[in-house]
């Protein structure tokens, strides 16, 4: 049954049905520092990835990062923070640009976000976090927290524009930035189609083109 604080499982029903994983043995038994760390973030992702919620437990993340299970606890008491902290290091924030045009900043930065949802399992591994999420209020919280830092960037250019004059001053910025990344999460995990490479700058002309205030 889901129970991301006793660290056993985060989903329930049954395993996907892939093969067993066992550690590389050209790999001997995780080491310390950062580097131990990392790899045990990256197993905790592949083993989501390829097994969904129902298989993601602290014996499988150990068992592919060539880890013991208590050198897992050690760092994380539960699945649901070491979920956590495999999704913030691995898919940072993206820097805000800075290129002193309101369009050009915005199409930067949704141009790297269709990136990440075109071209990486972000969306497979998003999708287990949020079912995850659904069913623990401590990680929901935890999620809420990611978002909003991965929403930074694009409320800090709309600022930034707003200051310049570009937009009006009366403009919500929270609102703005929903209705621009919108399209292409609803394109990607409901609707489940491909996102066209025209999408971006139609996206920016429907929401700010009426908005936009000429100097």
């Amino acid at each position: 049954m889901p129970d991301g604080e006793d660290g056993t499982r985060l989903g329930g029903g049954d395993r996907s049905g892939g093969p067993e994983r066992r550690p590389d043995p050209g790999r001997g038994p995780i080491s310390r520092g950062a580097g131990a760390r990392r790899r045990v973030l990256e197993a905790a992702l592949a083993v989501l990835d390829a097994d969904g919620l129902g298989g993601f437990t602290m014996e499988a993340v150990a068992r592919r990062a060539g880890a013991s299970k208590a050198t897992l606890y050690r760092h994380w008491p539960s699945t649901g923070a070491l979920l956590v902290d495999a999704m913030d290091a691995t898919y940072r924030p993206f820097p805000a640009p800075a290129t002193g045009r309101l369009e050009s900043d915005v199409a930067e930065l949704l141009g790297a976000f269709v990136a990440l949802l075109r071209d990486t399992p972000f969306p497979r591994l998003l999708g287990s976090f949020i079912a995850a999420a659904e069913r623990e209020p401590a990680l929901a919280a935890r999620h809420a927290d990611l978002t909003r830092r991965r929403r930074e960037p694009l409320v800090e250019i709309l600022r930034r524009a707003r200051e310049r004059g570009e937009l009006p001053a009366a403009l919500d910025l929270e609102l703005t930035t929903d209705l621009l990344t919108a399209p292409f999460f609803y394109r990607r995990l409901v609707a489940h189609h491909p996102i066209p490479p025209t999408l971006v700058g139609e996206v920016i002309e429907q929401v700010l083109g009426p908005h936009r205030q000429r100097r």
